[in-house]
């Protein structure tokens, strides 16, 4: 489920205390409807014996938290790119590194599945080195 950015935002300064549906649509800044949706979908909530609706702040900032998406950490190595066509990371041939300005770098190679030209940008971490090499 897709949760607005607003909601991740403003969901851990929900209190710990039981609120109705409309006052945490109106906390959140979001319609009522959509927040009764996703009461349907499974986001935590309590009904007392009059069936009315209680959500507690602390649980359904937890629930928002566990809906995100995980935060991706994989980084491409300085041979790797991502080819649009093959919707993949693949090995660069035939790779022809350009200096851009500081340690910015601009990356042309070739997709060895499709042979498609594959442009990428990356930052050069041994810049003070590589420089002086191509100095002298």
């Amino acid at each position: 489920m897709k949760l607005p950015h607003a909601v991740i935002v403003k969901s851990p300064g929900l209190l710990p205390m039981l609120y109705r549906v409309r006052e945490l649509a109106n906390e959140l800044n979001i319609p009522e409807r959509t927040l009764r949706d996703w009461l349907d979908a499974g986001a935590p909530h309590l009904r007392d014996e009059r069936k009315h609706i209680w959500i507690n702040g602390t649980v359904f900032n937890q629930w928002v938290q566990g809906q995100r998406k995980p935060k991706r950490e994989h980084r491409l190595l300085d041979q790797q790119a991502f080819c649009l066509r093959c919707k993949m990371v693949v090995e660069l041939s035939a790779q022809e590194q350009r200096a851009i300005k500081g340690k910015l770098v601009h990356i042309k190679g070739a997709c060895p599945q499709c042979g498609c030209i594959i442009n990428r940008g990356a930052r050069d971490g041994s810049s003070g080195e590589q420089n002086q090499l191509h100095a002298d």
